[in-house]
């Protein structure tokens, strides 16, 4: 990912990408302002709801009876709360604009989604469930498309 500043020259932001190149890599360009957007919405917010999450059952009087029972959905959820809690803080704040803008929209889902549980809204909670999936689908499917090696012609 390189997020060319205005003050890097031509040479400069091709010297990097040619370094990464080298190495592998496929080179995708955003602004700076892009970038923090787009990584508030799928990195540091699911790092700032995987910390909540895990602190806010560490806070409660009954802990560790909610740990024991914790399976499989509660650890993949959460495995990023293992990460640096020094480094999390500080890209929480470096990105602290985009950050607030993407926990507002999700405060603002969550919500909807808790109106429409307290109206036993089965029908549309599913809506969301199912958007969801489909969702999550699409984007596996994309990255196996993507990382899957290039087809062999057999016919050479």
């Amino acid at each position: 990912m390189l997020t060319p500043l205005p003050e890097n020259s031509a040479a400069a932001i091709e010297r990097v990408g040619a370094a990464w190149r080298a190495c592998g890599s496929l080179i995708h360009r955003l602004t700076p302002e892009e970038h923090d957007k787009v990584f508030a919405a799928v990195s540091h917010l699911p790092h700032l709801l995987a910390y909540a999450l895990v602190d806010d059952i560490a806070n409660k009087p009954h802990a560790e009876l909610l740990f024991q029972y914790a399976a499989s959905g509660f650890r993949d959820f959460t495995r990023i709360a293992g990460s640096s809690p020094e480094m999390w803080r500080d890209i929480s704040l470096a990105n602290q604009g985009a950050l607030l803008a993407e926990l507002d929209a999700y405060l603002a889902q969550l919500t909807g989604l808790r109106a429409r549980l307290a109206a036993g809204d089965g029908a549309a909670i599913e809506a969301v469930y199912a958007n969801a999936q489909r969702a999550r689908r699409q984007w596996i499917e994309a990255i196996e498309s993507a990382e899957a090696p290039p087809a062999v012609d057999s016919a050479e």
